[in-house]
């Protein structure tokens, strides 16, 4: 495929000149060295930008545009709510038709035990509005010494100061004054990445498990409040989770009066073939943070579910001590839940979590076929439409490449030669894949054989 270059006029003079990018080497972007592809149209699993170039997009954008691109009927009940009530808030009870509808709809997905959903607009302000609450909960309780928040070293939990603290990458804690005090980081359950080469996945677990209980021990369970996890870790390199793990650490947190924040911001609406993480792996949790496939990005929407224990707990405050003293402006806001009601329509009308289920392990064995026999291949791995490569110098020795991500970022930028998107991921060098759920055997073909020709270039 031969990829057209950019425009550089003015409209690529205003976006150096006047927007600051998220996550972008600022300099580089401002002085033009790296100019941005600006985005036109989408359609499926494919997008499109200005200068005619057509990708197909195996990371869903951010994981996140799960019914995929150009779907009418999301834009028709945006567009047909934006007509009859644009914005009215949701503080001091009042309501909308769609934040209410979609409630109800979420209710009905998420585990029985769950009460009520909150919501928000990004999933960085879900996770500050859940660890808010877990203090809130601790508090009304009579714990307010409970207020630690345990997490884990390659997590992704968001950017703001509570979630940008529970994230575990350092890049975003460097030059930030993050973390927090009190936001601690547990080990990350990576299997290829274990310190003893010759443990098994059990013993692993077991080493992962007991390191925890050690920290709360060491910390004292009568001062942390939560435990934080990604039901399978996103960002920080797309780990399923090792065998029993998450039964193991559900078990320790109870015993020890610990809430269980299940953050399903990539795993929600059934990115691992389940609706949700949690009920993939069987988790009981105390929060539940929702975003991205709830409206597959259309509009910005996120959520807080809820548990019914600490919603008892919420019902006695108010009841105590008046409203809740929380809020966002745009909470509940009637759009973005128009946007979320006809997502989860799609969701179900086209069979979206099936097809997770059937194509996700199809393409992780097609990219398995394509380089998991290359010599610098160490890890093909993934659950449902997740899935990432691992590459090493020398994976017997797991020797990594210096410096971190300079092969992964000449293979993604080599993938995107040959029409694919895929996305180089931190803590290492990492491809990872997301692609909307709707993709087919066939498109997961292309996504596989891109894959093969871009390993080939870069590392013969």
């Amino acid at each position: 495929m031969n990829v057209a270059g950019p425009i550089n006029d003015e409209l690529a003079a205003w976006d150096r000149d006047c927007l600051l990018h998220p996550t972008t080497h600022t300099a580089n972007h401002a002085r033009g060295d790296v100019p941005g592809r600006i985005v036109t149209g989408g359609k499926g699993v494919f997008i499109e930008d200005r200068d005619g170039n057509r990708f197909l997009d195996a990371f869903a954008a951010l994981y996140c545009v799960n019914v995929g691109y150009g779907r009418t009927e999301i834009a028709a009940a945006m567009n047909d709510q934006a007509q009859k009530l644009a914005y009215f808030h949701a503080f001091a009870g009042h309501g909308n038709e769609p934040a209410i509808t979609l409630a109800r709809m979420i209710m009905d997905r998420a585990p029985e035990h769950m009460a009520r959903v909150y919501f928000g607009l990004s999933g960085s302000d879900a996770n500050e509005t859940n660890v808010k609450l877990a203090w809130h909960y601790n508090i009304l309780r009579g714990k307010p010494e409970k207020r630690k928040i345990i997490s884990r070293w390659r997590a992704y939990h968001g950017s703001g100061i509570v979630s940008g603290s529970m994230t575990g990458l350092k890049a975003y804690h460097a030059r930030f004054n993050l973390p927090l005090d009190g936001f601690l980081h547990a080990a990350t359950p990576h299997y290829l990445r274990r310190h003893d080469p010759a443990m098994s996945e059990t013993a692993f677990t077991d080493h992962l498990v007991a390191d925890l209980e050690a920290m709360i021990l060491a910390e004292g369970p009568e001062t942390i409040a939560a435990f934080i996890g990604e039901p399978v870790m996103g960002t920080g390199g797309i780990l399923p989770p090792p065998e029993g793990y998450w039964a193991r650490v559900q078990e320790l947190l109870d015993r020890y009066d610990i809430l269980l924040i299940s953050d399903e911001v990539v795993t929600g609406f059934g990115r691992t073939g389940s609706m949700f993480g949690a009920t993939h792996y069987g988790l009981k949790p105390d929060f539940m943070t929702i975003a991205k496939g709830l409206t597959s990005a259309y509009a910005p929407l996120s959520g807080s579910i809820i548990s019914q224990r600490v919603f008892d707990v919420l019902m006695q405050g108010s009841d105590e001590f008046g409203a809740l003293a929380h809020g966002w402006t745009y909470s509940a806001h009637p759009v973005s839940c128009a946007a979320g009601i006809a997502t989860l329509n799609l969701v179900d009308e086209l069979g979206l979590l099936d097809n997770a289920s059937a194509t996700g392990p199809y393409m992780l064995q097609r990219l398995r076929d394509a380089v998991g026999n290359h010599p610098n291949v160490a890890e093909v791995r993934g659950v449902g439409l997740m899935a990432a490569v691992e590459f090493m110098k020398d994976p017997e020795t797991r020797t990594f490449f210096e410096p971190p991500m300079a092969v992964s970022g000449k293979i993604s930028a080599a993938m995107q030669r040959h029409g694919v998107i895929a996305r180089a991921m931190p803590e290492g060098d990492m491809i990872g894949f997301a692609p909307p759920l709707c993709i087919t055997p066939q498109e997961a073909d292309q996504v596989a054989e891109a894959l093969e020709s871009a390993v080939r270039e870069v590392l013969g």
